[in-house]
């Protein structure tokens, strides 16, 4: 795995292996027997307690002889030149320890291949990105630069970072991006002994089953670079920590109370671009992911963070189909389906549950794979039927994805009004309030009797919106931050 690749012959097509992939942001992890929830339970007795004090240990060490390597530098010492003499020869000792800390839990790091030097190759392209816990490529990896935010620096393992003499992302500074595009180039091509640059290009993590977008950033300086992948073979997948899936805690505590687990990392060969690819980051950044997928396996997914988001989003406000938002969109798309249609597939007087047939009527589309595929997202298995203001209301999300909620508001009232009179019922307010607020069913009973304060037994939509005005709870329908995070009554 020592030899050279390049462009010519190293990518393939990623068409060749699309994705027919739901959700790359999902994963479900239960205890699905009551065995495994006996041993987890008497491994969190009697292993967990001395496993978290042991990697507590190696945890404090490491920091306090990064404490010691930073001794009178300033943030700025550390952006001006690389550490050099007794401070750079502590890297070793904390690396080891660092890989303790992983084998103290339990998790054996193996390694095939071989790190490239910096010279040839000043960056290291890391994929795919699925846990916290792959924070181990940076002990594997010589304590290579990692790229984080400035205010993730505010914690306890901050001088470890530190320590790493990163590239800081600052999220207050309007020119962040263009900043730090700036910086990794600097570092990339200095002549200086710069620790070699770690980027995680996908910006987010995924459940490992694709490989998703990968930013350009860490493709602009066009230098070589080391293609690297993790992979966590185990029975059980403890690690992987989506968008939708456990928390934090959850997962490290059932990896922790795992007998053993482990993670492979593989040095690929340096992948040297092209002259088209120096000139195009985002072609480079194409062609690398390609190559890495073909190590791993997997598809390739065009999806971004900014996909991962938006799924997230729908997920919050029940949205219905919210988890394959992404998918709605490139179908509609498929089939030339844009906002100009939308309006001619109000429910009306046609039929609410349809037929894959009626279906296709309704969005006056020929049969088409595209079709089929919506038809599939939507579909009731019971029934085998669409409930079309469902559809229509994950539409009109992805139209009105980036506007207040309030617009959201108003389709729902028109879609799911059973007497097409602008009056919702009791029921019909129930579905617009569980589908695109993110009420439960109890919260939005009680907002329609608290906003129907004159009994009229009906909800307008200005009604709602007057009531919803008066409500601190109900600010987050006002605002057009598509990462505002929805609230319950």
């Amino acid at each position: 795995m020592n030899g050279k690749m390049h462009s010519e012959t190293g990518a393939f097509s990623s068409d060749g292996m699309r994705a027919e992939i739901l959700n790359p942001f999902v994963h479900k992890l239960e205890l699905d027997n009551t065995y495994d929830k006996i041993k987890t339970a008497i491994f969190t007795v009697i292993l967990l307690p001395f496993r978290v004090i042991v990697i507590l240990y190696l945890i404090v060490t490491a920091w306090f002889l990064a404490c010691i390597g930073l001794y009178g530098l300033s943030e700025e010492d550390l952006r001006k030149k690389p550490m050099t003499g007794w401070r750079r020869s502590l890297k070793p000792l904390i690396c080891f320890i660092g890989k303790m800390s992983y084998l103290a839990g339990g998790m054996a790091i193996s390694i095939r291949g071989r790190q490239a030097s910096r010279r040839e190759a000043p960056i290291l392209v890391v994929a795919p990105h699925s846990s916290f816990l792959d924070s181990c490529i940076v002990y594997a990896t010589r304590m290579s630069s990692v790229i984080v935010r400035k205010e993730s620096m505010d914690n306890y393992v901050g001088k470890l970072i530190n320590y790493t003499q990163p590239v800081y992302v600052w999220r207050d500074d309007p020119n962040s991006r263009q900043n730090t595009i700036k910086e990794i180039i600097e570092r990339a091509t200095s002549k200086e002994d710069w620790p070699q640059v770690l980027i995680f290009p996908e910006g987010t993590c995924t459940n490992r089953s694709c490989l998703i977008t990968f930013k350009p950033g860490g493709f602009y300086p066009g230098v070589p670079v080391q293609p690297v992948t993790i992979r966590y073979p185990n029975a059980r997948d403890t690690v992987t920590w989506t968008w939708e899936g456990p928390g934090a805690l959850k997962l490290l505590w059932l990896t922790l109370t795992q007998v053993h687990s482990s993670c492979e990392i593989e040095f690929l060969p340096v992948y040297y671009p092209n002259e088209a690819e120096k000139k195009d980051p985002k072609l480079y950044a194409r062609n690398v992911r390609d190559v890495m997928a073909r190590a791993l396996g997997v598809p390739v997914l065009d999806y971004t963070y900014d996909d991962c988001r938006l799924i997230a989003r729908a997920k919050q406000l029940h949205i219905p189909g919210g988890a394959a938002a992404r998918e709605v969109a490139e179908a509609r798309q498929q089939l030339g389906l844009d906002r100009s249609g939308l309006d001619a597939g109000w429910c009306g007087a046609g039929a609410r549950w349809v037929t894959r047939e009626q279906f296709g009527e309704r969005l006056g589309v020929p049969d088409h794979p595209a079709l089929h595929k919506l038809f599939d997202i939507f579909v009731q298995r019971s029934s085998g039927l669409v409930y079309f203001p469902d559809y229509l209301l994950c539409t009109c999300f992805l139209v009105t994805q980036h506007a207040p909620l309030t617009e959201l508001i108003s389709y729902a009232f028109k879609l799911y009004d059973s007497s097409g009179s602008g009056r919702v019922q009791m029921t019909d307010f129930e579905e617009i309030a569980t589908k695109c607020v993110g009420l439960s069913v109890e919260d939005a009973h009680n907002v329609f009797q608290q906003a129907d304060a004159e009994e009229k037994g009906y909800l307008t939509y200005d009604e709602f919106i007057s009531f919803a005005q008066k409500r601190s709870d109900f600010a987050f329908i006002f605002v057009s931050d598509t990462s505002h995070k929805p609230k319950s009554q």
